[in-house]
């Protein structure tokens, strides 16, 4: 799985630089999308085309071949085979670079490239659009700006050192010029994204700003290894079997040890196909009682962020409990329940979505019914009374199956009206009495 770290910010805030170690010290493919841009800026003057030629600017852009190396520790950029590194850093080429990068077609078609190249790869990427249109998906997000006066001053002295004496002055109204293009252009602007990290290196010493993100990174990464490790599925073997045969069994007698439990109803539950339990949710300790205590293997939807835990790890993957991050769209949630449904499997879910989300007038969220409906099975509600103190009584209380036929998934009123059933029936069976 691809690692993406992209960048955005103003000229002159310090993007490339940062890209160019965070990209040595965490081996990512580093890409300055700046410089693919540019390549077409230094193809239109070489080719004395006047930037209001937009046509053959975008000719250029369709059939010129850019290519971004890494030679000896530094980023080489290749226009047509001829190393252009230099060339496309001239003050020229920085007057209209903006100008080019504002013509839709162009913008289409470096994002294209751009995506193509960091497809499947671990990159760092940089440029004007990477969080908010090239890869919005990113996994790390950053924005990086400075005051326009620092970032003219380090424009200025970049130039210094490479002969280029232009006065700071112009270089001063040229960088507030392109900041003025850079964020209106209709195309592409320069915005920061959704969830980006905003760092100022107005005063932030280079050495902050990489520690910063260095640790984003760090952060990131150590998350996504544990993700692999949550979502981790362990094949069904004999040996996973008798494991949780023999786990069962001896988390059931501590079960029956600390409770007194009455289940009714149970012929209630189908005795054949696959369905979905749902209930209240007044405990932790309660989806454990409809697992531990049935005959038949019942795997519940429980919250992501439980695995995060070893031994609740290990137990979530022998129960093959599915984990789900709440408040987003987990489609790989999703599709497991759904494949487990077709299987002909029991699913356990709270539509409560939270502990006591019927005391608390919590709004019960529709998931259960849309994958009933669209796996075509039956709904079984769930009353469980109880405090789950020690030694206290627990009754788990059957309802009849809800069919859900008459009701249209596509529908928003439908899906709604039919978590409402579900819902009135397992408040019936929580307050039903012995």
């Amino acid at each position: 799985m691809a690692f993406i770290v992209a960048i955005d910010g103003t000229a002159g805030s310090g993007k490339g630089t940062v890209a160019e170690i965070i990209a040595k010290k965490f081996k990512l493919t580093n890409l300055d999308t700046g410089a693919m841009y540019r390549c077409v800026a230094l193809k239109t003057i070489e080719e004395k085309i006047e930037i209001s030629d937009t046509e053959k600017i975008i000719e250029i852009a369709n059939s010129i071949r850019i290519d971004i190396k890494t030679e000896n520790g530094k980023q080489i950029v290749y226009l047509n085979n001829e190393n252009v590194t230099e060339k496309i850093r001239t003050t020229e080429v920085t007057k209209i670079v903006s100008q080019i990068s504002a013509i839709k077609e162009v913008r289409e078609k470096l994002v294209e490239m751009q995506r193509k190249i960091g497809s499947g790869k671990d990159i760092i990427m940089e440029g004007r659009d990477i969080t908010t249109i090239v890869f919005p998906n990113a996994d790390i997000k950053i924005y990086m700006d400075a005051d326009v006066e620092v970032r003219a001053k380090r424009r200025y002295n970049q130039n210094t050192e490479k002969g280029i004496n232009t006065p700071y002055e112009e270089v001063l109204e040229d960088m507030k010029k392109r900041d003025f293009n850079d964020k209106n252009k209709e195309f592409g602007a320069l915005k920061i994204a959704d969830g980006a990290t905003v760092i100022n290196t107005s005063e932030l010493p280079l050495k902050k700003v990489i520690k910063q993100i260095s640790d984003m990174i760090k952060k990131h990464k150590k998350e996504k290894e544990l993700e692999k490790k949550i979502y981790a599925i362990r094949p069904e073997n004999t040996r996973k079997k008798v494991v949780r045969k023999i786990t069962k069994s001896f988390l059931a007698g501590l079960y029956l040890l600390a409770f007194r439990i009455e289940i009714l109803g149970t012929e209630n539950l189908p005795k054949q196909g696959g369905y979905i339990i749902c209930g209240n949710h007044v405990n932790t300790l309660d989806a454990a009682a409809i697992v531990l205590l049935s005959k038949d293997k019942i795997r519940f939807i429980g919250k992501y962020d439980l695995s995060r835990f070893g031994l609740i790890r290990w137990l979530a993957h022998l129960f093959d409990i599915i984990p789900i991050k709440r408040n987003t769209q987990d489609m790989e949630a999703m599709k497991r329940s759904l494949k487990a449904l077709k299987n002909n499997e029991i699913l356990g879910i709270f539509p409560e979505g939270t502990r006591n989300g019927i005391d608390k007038q919590v709004k019960a969220k529709n998931g259960a019914v849309f994958m009933a409906m669209r796996a075509g099975v039956p709904i079984v509600p769930v009353g469980i009374q109880g405090t789950f103190k020690p030694f206290t009584k627990i009754v788990l209380n059957y309802g009849k199956p809800i069919t859900l036929e008459q009701y249209n998934m596509q529908n928003k009123e439908d899906l709604e009206t039919a978590t409402k059933v579900v819902m009135d029936d397992i408040i019936m069976l929580t307050n039903k009495k012995k």
